[in-house]
Parts: C-alpha cells; structure tokens; sequence
C-alpha cells in the first residue's frame, strides 16, 4: 500500500480540485455549507427527476460539465463516452468529489448496468443503451429483490416466459429504489422453473413504460419514498433485450460491476461527520444541548469512531491499490462495505447520545435541533445500510469462506 500521491497522480488531483472549485453548481455548494441531512433521497437523479425548478437545473448542468471532460463515466472506455481512467484516478475523482460533496451522477445505469452490457451484451445492445444511459436519458432501477428472494437472491420467481420474439413477464419485485424515478430497468427473471435455482434465470431490460408495470411506493420508516414494490401482469419485452444468454443470467447479474468498490466516498463522509461534531461541540449554541453532560459521557466513542475511520480509510487504501494492481478485490469489499455501514450506525447513535433528549427533534428547522438533526435522521436512515447491497451476515459468510478459509455451515 502507498498512501502518498505520485507526482502524476497529485498534478490530477489538482485538475479534479480546480474543476470542482470552477463547475460545482451553487446550489451543491450552499447544501454543503447548511449542513442539512440529505436522507435516503438527496441524489442526483432525485434532484433532476422531482427536484424544484433549481434542482433540476443544477442537476443537469452538474452532468453536463462532468460530460465535457468525460467523468461522468470515468470508468468506461473512451470509445463508449468513458474516460477510460485508471482505478487509482478513479479514485482520486471519488474521494475528492466527496470532500467537496458533490453528486454522483448517473445512478445504477452508470456504475452497473453500463459496465454489464459492455462485458455481457452485443454490438447493437451497447450502441442503442450506452448513449442514452451516459446522457441521462435512460435512467435505470434495478428489479432484482422479490418478496422471497433477498439475500437468497437466486431463489426469485418472477417468470419471463418467452413467446415468439418476445418474454412475457409476471410476478413481483422489491426493494426497487429508484423505480419512481427511472424510465428504464435491469433485472433478473425465472425462465426455467425446472432447472437448478442459479441456472434458470435470465438478465433483461425494459422501458418502465411497458404495459402491465406498476410502481408502488414503500415509505421509509424516515417518512421518506425511498423504495418501491414493482408489479409485472403479462409485461412483454422484446427478446432483443436480453443481455447475454437464456438460463445464464446469474452470471450475468453477479458481473455487475461497480467501478469503484472501495467505498472512499462513505470514509470520507463519516470523517467529516465526525469532524463537524467535534466542532459543533464547541461553539456556544452548543452549550445547551450538551448541559445533561452527554458529551462527557460520549467522548471515548467519538475517539474510537474517530480511529474507526481511519480504518474505514485503509480500507479503502487497500481496495484501491489492489485494483491498480490487477487484482481484483473479494473478502477485501464485503469487509470495507460491512465496516462502513455499520460505523455509520454506531457514528449516529452515539451524535444523538451526545446531544441527549434534544436528537428528539426531528426538524432540521428547529431552533433547538443540534446540527439540524443531522444524526437523528441518520439513525433512523442508516438502518437500512446493513441489508441493501448484501445484509451484513452475508458480508461475514464471505469473510469467513472466501477471506478466512473456514468451511462453509
């Protein structure tokens, strides 16, 4: 591991910081400056799809300068409208955009859907869903959780039924995050009931737009229209839309691959909660959230969360120097993913420990909400962060085969 920039790498660190200072919308920099929780929903793609009119239009400026150099898909080819960076540049323009924090633009058409059809599908697949994917035309949910297939994502029983030029689809979806705010869906289908439960599925897409989709909103215990449940009655889909081969879409699914696995952006963001706490604490407005001595109380955990994040950082440090490597990382991301999601836990509980009976308060309005109930919010947001993306015990059971070597229970 080498913690220092090259000199190539510290003169394109300066290229990222210097582009950030000059093109990062207003209306990023002022969020960033008030401090204000963001909850599950305060993305890029909430702000161009329901924003207001000046979320919107920050929104689609923010892409459009990261589109004149290329970054906004830094991770794919140049000749699909990529950067083609390396992973360590990749890097540097993550974690800098997460200092500064700025939106990730693109969503999982970018980071996902994208990388899969440029291993997995064809000529005329890449040339009509790359571009609209890069442009923000198409903007992508993923429809792969089932209410009995979760964790045990292989157990799924959607059917797509093929007929003629087309799969005929019906059943149900959960967990679809962002269907109330795309136009398109991946997802992954039973088209072989007989076959062993890996190799009986198949990976489509679709316009969300297709007769017999409905949407239907989950609230979030944070009140928020985080998520959805998607319903399919005889969806037809053109067989043209399946990416790769009938029956071996599990492998396909699996090779979805996220560009940047070592999580910089969730090391920085707890980093620099902790930093604002620490802060928030001194000042004087402080003073009477903190008169029931909860900062007393809490102090050696905001010194064991602090030196947790460094470890959240050589996490990181480690991922991304394999990458640039080669080497492709396994144990090494369950164990990065699993440690951020649950110090963002521990991080929330004990900022609403500090602040006592005062994280009470709900509104980050309230004149008597310490940091704008940024904690309080967070404790109720981050409780989903152990199970999105591979529920902690999972993370643990790679850990302990793949990483350990222990044999499987």
């Amino acid at each position: 591991m080498d913690w220092t920039d090259s000199e190539q790498q510290a003169d394109f660190r300066a290229q990222v910081r210097e582009f950030l200072s000059g093109k990062l919308p207003e209306l990023y920099r002022r969020q960033a400056e008030e401090r204000r929780p963001r909850g599950l929903e305060g993305d890029w793609q909430e702000n161009l799809v329901h924003g207001t009119a000046e979320e919107q239009q920050a929104a689609k400026a923010w892409a459009s300068a990261l589109n004149e150099r290329g970054w906004v898909a830094p991770h794919w080819p140049k000749e699909y409208g990529g950067a083609g960076m390396s992973p360590m540049e990749q890097f540097i323009l993550r974690q800098e955009m997460a200092e500064s924090e700025a939106p990730v633009v693109g969503g999982g058409g970018l980071s996902l859907l994208g990388p899969t059809v440029l291993v997995h599908g064809n000529d005329e697949q890449k040339a009509r869903l790359l571009p609209p994917t890069l442009s923000g035309e198409y903007l992508w949910a993923q429809g792969f959780s089932e209410p009995g297939a979760g964790s045990d994502l292989a157990s799924l029983q959607t059917r797509a039924v093929r007929d003629g030029d087309e799969y005929v689809i019906n059943g149900q979806k959960l967990w679809t995050s962002t269907a109330h705010k795309s136009n398109w869906l991946f997802g992954m289908f039973r088209t072989d009931p007989d076959a062993p439960k890996h190799r009986g599925i198949s990976f489509l897409v679709m316009d969300m737009k297709t007769p017999g989709i409905q949407v239907r909103p989950i609230i979030s215990m944070g009140w928020e229209h985080a998520t959805n449940e998607t319903f399919y009655e005889d969806v037809r889909v053109p067989a043209s839309n399946l990416i790769g081969e009938q029956n071996r879409g599990w492998y396909v699914g699996v090779t979805l691959l996220d560009f940047e696995r070592s999580n910089i952006a969730g090391a920085v963001a707890i980093r620099k909660s902790l930093d604002q706490l620490i802060e928030n604490t001194k000042t004087p407005a402080a003073q009477t959230q903190l008169a029931g001595g909860g900062l007393k109380r809490q102090r050696l955990n905001i010194a064991e969360h602090y030196v947790e994040s460094e470890v959240m950082m050589n996490f990181s440090f480690r991922i991304i120097s394999m990458q640039a490597r080669g080497v492709i990382p396994n144990y090494e991301a369950s164990t990065s993913k699993m440690f951020n999601s649950e110090l963002v836990q521990r991080v929330s509980r004990t900022g609403i420990k500090t602040y006592g009976l005062y994280s009470n308060i709900w509104d980050p309005d309230e004149a008597l909400a310490p940091q704008k109930s940024t904690f309080t919010q967070s404790n109720v947001h981050s409780v989903v962060g152990t199970i999105a993306g591979g529920s902690s015990e999972i993370q643990r059971n790679i850990i302990a085969t793949r990483g350990l070597g222990l044999p499987r229970g």
